[in-house]
């Protein structure tokens, strides 16, 4: 997320500390420039990154972005990737950045980049699950554990089977199947243990503008260092669409 901490390595591969320099797509608002501090913290080859984020831009202006930092173990290697969400004014670019190592030694690495554009008149939905912890106690000052955003706009959806059962734990028939579909082209989990509870913030306001435009309706533009704040209530329950967002 913009706001990953540094990692505690910055001599490893792929977290050159190189100052940013200015990209002519997104170097004229502070909204825009905080994009270059973001890929900068993140330190997952920032410069490679913001280039082929300016690449993908073809010289539109940012409007809000999405910064997501992810490492995972296996086994004995350590194994990063950067997701990095750009929303320009008709278009939402998506670049994803991972790395491979080619020998034992370290000494051979490859980085492997897509980017994809998609019309922001051509997004379907957008997902924003929260979670809170003890719920029973909650407050309006309590901050959210996690989120999760999922953006859908090919159509595509996932499908989860498994085997149907009828409750009866002594029961061997066979009910087939059943299951649940999700329609999703990207998902991105964000912890406010894991990222920061700052990086929840960013994942809220990047939901928040990508809703105004795709519905084009004006969404406050927050500056580096602003906070969400949140919305005055007409009721509890008043003027809620009923619907299930569980998977």
């Amino acid at each position: 997320m913009s706001s990953q901490p540094s990692p505690s390595t910055p001599s490893t591969p792929g977290n050159d500390n190189q100052a940013p320099r200015p990209h002519s797509s997104h170097s004229h608002t502070p909204q825009a420039l905080s994009l270059d501090d973001a890929l900068q913290k993140a330190g997952f080859y920032p410069l490679l990154v913001a280039d082929v984020v300016d690449d993908a831009l073809d010289g539109r202006e940012c409007v809000a972005h999405l910064v997501h930092l992810e490492t995972h173990f296996d086994r004995a290697e350590v194994r990063r990737h950067i997701t990095v969400l750009v929303l320009t004014s008709d278009m939402l670019v998506i670049t994803h950045v991972d790395d491979q190592q080619l020998d034992e030694a370290g000494e051979q690495i490859v980085a492997q980049i897509s980017t994809e554009s998609v019309p922001v008149a051509q997004i379907r939905s957008v997902v924003l699950s929260y979670m809170y912890s003890q719920p029973q106690n909650y407050k309006p000052s309590d901050p959210v554990r996690e989120v999760t955003l999922a953006i859908a706009w090919s159509g595509g959806q996932r499908l989860d089977m498994g085997p149907a059962s009828c409750g009866d734990p002594q029961c061997e028939a066979d009910h087939g199947y059943s299951g649940t579909i999700a329609q999703e082209d990207i998902v991105l989990r964000i912890s406010a243990e894991a990222d920061g509870s700052q990086a929840v913030q960013d994942a809220k306001l990047f939901a928040r503008a990508l809703r105004a435009v795709n519905t084009g309706s004006t969404a406050p533009l927050l500056h580096a260092g602003q906070t969400l704040q949140p919305r005055p209530r007409t009721g509890v329950f008043g003027n809620r669409l009923s619907r299930g967002h569980q998977r």
